[in-house]
Order: C-alpha cells, then sequence, then structure tokens
C-alpha cells in the first residue's frame, strides 16, 4: 500500500503524532487527501470546491514549521474543509445557490480564520443545499450529495457534504454548521461524530438567518479529532455578537480519565415526548444504553413532560426564510429551491405577534429542559428518527411528510434550547446504513457531553467504507 493511501487512512491525532516523530510531514498528509477526494468525490459530491494549489502551498509552509520544531498548533498540517456557508478566502461562498456570486470571498469567517492561524492546512468547501435550508443535501448549483455507504441514499445535511467527506476521510477536519440538526443529522446517516455546542461558544459571522438557532462545529471520525478542532474554534470572538465566553481552556480535559462513567445519570427519553421513531432507531438505542450502563452509567427510561416542538420551530424557521428570501431579487426566485421557496411562501403569513408567540413557547421549552437536567446529567435519544433515505427527495417517498422537519424530531428542539448536542455511530441496519443515537447535556455542560461521547467511542469505535458503496438491496 502507498504512502498516500496509508496516511489517507489516519485520524488527526495520529497525523500529528507522525508529524511530531518524523514519520511523515504535512505535505504527505495533504496529497492524501488530495488523493481520496481525486478518487472519491465524483461519486459522492461532497466538496463543490478544492483548492489544490493552495492546499499544497499551506502544506509545504506547515512542514518547514514542523522541521524547524515550532508548529501553529496541534492541528497545523492537518488536511480540513469548510462548509460552503462559510466565508473561506480565496474560495466561492455560492451557499449551494444559483443566486450567489461565483467570486472569491475576502475574508475567513471566524472558523476558517482560526483554522488557518492555528496552521491547519484548508482544502476546500464541503457541499449544502440552498442556504442550508432543509435536512439533505441537493442544490441545484451543484446537483445531489450522495451517502458513502450506499450512494442511491441521501447523507442527510445540511453539512451532508462534511459528513460524507469525514466518513471517506477525504480531508480529517470538518467543520459544519447546525441549525435544526444539519451537523447532527448527517454525521447519523453518515456515521461519523458531529457535535453542537452550547451556542455561542463557536463563534461564527456574518449571523445566518435565523441566528439565535445556529451552531457551528466539527464532524470528525473520532471524538479526540473534534476535540482538536474545538480548541482552535471553541474561542469567544468579540466580533460575533452572540459569541459568550465561558469555553474550557481545553475542551479534552475530562475526557482523560479512565473511560469510566460512573454515576452519570442519562435520561433515555425514545420519543422526547411525542416523536414516533423507526423500530430499527429503537433497537439501537437500547443497544447503546446498555453499552453506557457497562461504562457505569445510570441510565433511566424518563420522557420529559413537553409539548411537540415543530410548530413552534416551523414558525421560526419559515419566518426566517421568507425574510431571505425577501432579500432576493424577484426573478431570480425562479431558480431557487422550490421547498425553500415554499417554506418562505409559508412563512409570510405569520405576524410578529405569531413570531412572539413562538418565541415564548421556545422559552417555556428552555424552562422545561432546564428543570429536566436538574435531576439528570445527559439525555440519551435517538438522532434521527428514521435510517437514510433515497437521494434526491426532502422527505422519504410515499411517506406523505410536508418537510424534512417531520422526520427529524430529536434534533430542533436543542437549537431552540441552544444546549450542546452530539450523535455518535451505533451500529447498522440490517442492510448496512448507519445509525446514530444522540447525547445532549445541559448548557454550558459540554465537557460532561464529551466526556461521555469519548468514553463511548473508545470502547466501541465507529467502523468506515473503503470507498463508495453501491446501493445495498434492502430498503
Amino acid at each position: 500500500m502507498s504512502v498516500e493511501h496509508e496516511l489517507g487512512d489516519l485520524s488527526a491525532t495520529e497525523l500529528v503524532a507522525g508529524f511530531q516523530r518524523g514519520d511523515w510531514t504535512p505535505v504527505e498528509a495533504v496529497d492524501a487527501s488530495l488523493e481520496r477526494i481525486q478518487r472519491f468525490n465524483d461519486a459522492v459530491n461532497a466538496y463543490c470546491h478544492v483548492d489544490y494549489e493552495g492546499a499544497r502551498e499551506a502544506a509545504r509552509a506547515s512542514a518547514a514549521r514542523w522541521k524547524r520544531g515550532s508548529p501553529l498548533s496541534a492541528v497545523d498540517g492537518v488536511p480540513t474543509s469548510m462548509k460552503d456557508l462559510t466565508e473561506v478566502r480565496g474560495m466561492p461562498a455560492r451557499e449551494g445557490s444559483l443566486t450567489t456570486s461565483t467570486a472569491a470571498c475576502t475574508r475567513d469567517a471566524p472558523p476558517a480564520r482560526a483554522m488557518r492561524e492555528a496552521g491547519a492546512v484548508l482544502l476546500g468547501k464541503t457541499t449544502t443545499p440552498e442556504f442550508g435550508c432543509k435536512g439533505v443535501t441537493d442544490s441545484r448549483v451543484y446537483g445531489i450529495t450522495r451517502n458513502p455507504w450506499d450512494l442511491s441514499r441521501t447523507p442527510g445535511g445540511s453539512s451532508g457534504g462534511a459528513a460524507a467527506a469525514c466518513a471517506l476521510n477525504m480531508g480529517v477536519l470538518h467543520q459544519g454548521g447546525d441549525s435544526g440538526g444539519s451537523i447532527r443529522i448527517p454525521a447519523a446517516f453518515c456515521g461519523v461524530f458531529g457535535f453542537k455546542s452550547t451556542f455561542g461558544w463557536v463563534p461564527q459571522w456574518p449571523p445566518s438567518t435565523m441566528a439565535s438557532l445556529s451552531h457551528i462545529g466539527p464532524l470528525t471520525r473520532t471524538v479526540d479529532d473534534a476535540l482538536l478542532m474545538l480548541n482552535v474554534i471553541g474561542r469567544f470572538d468579540p466580533h460575533d455578537y452572540f459569541s459568550v465566553p465561558g469555553q474550557p481552556t481545553d475542551w479534552g480535559e475530562q475526557c482523560r480519565a479512565d473511560g469510566r462513567l460512573d454515576g452519570l445519570r442519562i435520561a433515555m427519553c425514545p420519543t422526547l415526548g411525542c416523536a414516533a421513531p423507526d423500530r430499527r432507531i429503537l433497537e439501537h438505542l437500547g443497544e447503546a444504553a446498555e453499552r453506557l450502563e457497562a461504562l457505569g452509567a445510570t441510565v433511566t427510561r424518563i420522557e420529559p413532560e413537553i409539548e411537540s416542538s415543530l410548530e413552534t420551530y416551523r414558525v421560526l424557521w419559515a419566518s426566517a426564510s421568507a425574510n431571505q428570501l425577501s432579500h432576493i431579487p424577484a426573478q431570480h426566485h425562479g431558480v431557487m429551491d422550490p421547498g425553500l421557496r415554499e417554506i418562505a411562501r409559508f412563512g409570510e403569513q405569520f405576524s410578529a405577534v405569531d413570531l412572539l408567540d413562538a418565541q415564548t413557547a421556545r422559552t417555556r421549552l428552555n424552562g422545561h429542559l432546564d428543570r429536566f437536567f436538574d435531576s439528570h446529567d445527559l439525555m440519551l435519544t435517538p438522532s434521527v428518527a428514521i435510517p437514510p433515505f433515497e437521494a434526491g427527495h426532502d422527505v422519504p417517498p410515499g411517506s406523505g411528510m410536508r418537510d424534512w422537519m417531520e422526520w427529524t424530531p430529536y434534533s430542533y428542539p436543542f437549537n431552540l434550547t441552544q444546549q450542546p448536542a452530539a450523535s455518535l455511530p451505533c451500529g447498522f441496519t440490517d442492510d448496512g446504513l448507519p445509525i446514530g443515537i444522540q447525547l445532549a447535556g445541559a448548557r454550558f455542560d459540554d465537557a460532561r457531553l464529551l466526556r461521555a461521547c469519548h468514553a463511548f467511542l473508545k470502547a466501541w469505535p465507529a467502523a468506515f467504507p473503503s470507498a463508495p458503496q453501491e446501493a445495498s438491496c434492502g430498503t
């Protein structure tokens, strides 16, 4: 096996250890990632822009720093991707839309700036649906992104390109964004780790249309790699109005224990009050509970006494979409995603009173879950109610569902409450499709959540595809 293929299989922590020992260089690591992109991207459509020359130039600069013994950080030289909603200097930000400019950005958004200043090598941009508008990844400008485990299925969204790239190690650290599950949904569908922190702990700019719902975070193969990334991007930034201080000095400090979870109180909530998950999802949720108990945690099946937050979220999301559409010239509306236009038109009917009522309901949900976490450390739920379905559709064909929010009842509640939440890979369906389970914590208790995630995936590491897989025979 070539050096490139060997390096292409490694995690960020393994790559950096090799840089330190002198076993390989950032140039070799970046070449390995670029080689995987060239081999796999035509099949999965994970990247919409790759900066080959810029990446190699940055890798050479990093190699020189490592040779001098003066790396900029623990991610210096690590191949990294940014979601296409994120501005990256020298790269376009089409945001999955035909209505945006093809010109290169002239500035870095906070995640890109922080990673660049830390010496990470920015490979390119990963695909997203138009303006991150839904829980799958396809757009009129870049086409359909596909699931590496079964190319006939969706990888989820809106960070579907990042999750697909992560599953195939087309780059090692991947930035996603999450306003309703857009990190956790594709993490679950692609069998990788996805984490959204407490709101405001990972800065972003410019703000999204519904800024108080939006979180930035990593998609990685391991929790250790996510911690490396969080130690760079998870820092207070006064230029982000919503950024708040208080982040851990070392996001992974609590993860360096013995891997036990003794004394941890976890509430298993199969329906989160009102969801109806697929039977296969429930089976793996039960298995996850048993694994957490084997690590020493106490898992209690209990449901929080909360009402469905679907309509609350839908009012906020639709209103934000209507606002977004209002700033795009009417002559361009015809080239936009039909689902985005539909939800925007739906949002136009809401009044200021409706919006304030939704905010009141959101506050009520926050209060219920704050009290729930007084007696529980973490909550265990499915990540998504169903396994991955056919690509190119916003909802499972024949389901009768109206939009993506109906099959993602476990994700957007934690955007409404701004709590930290993560999706962890937890096995496969009989036909080889990944299943994810979600752990959520109280606001600002990210360290405890990450400790549980770290212990879980250390004891039961995830498996990954060696190459994009053709369609399975099952359904």
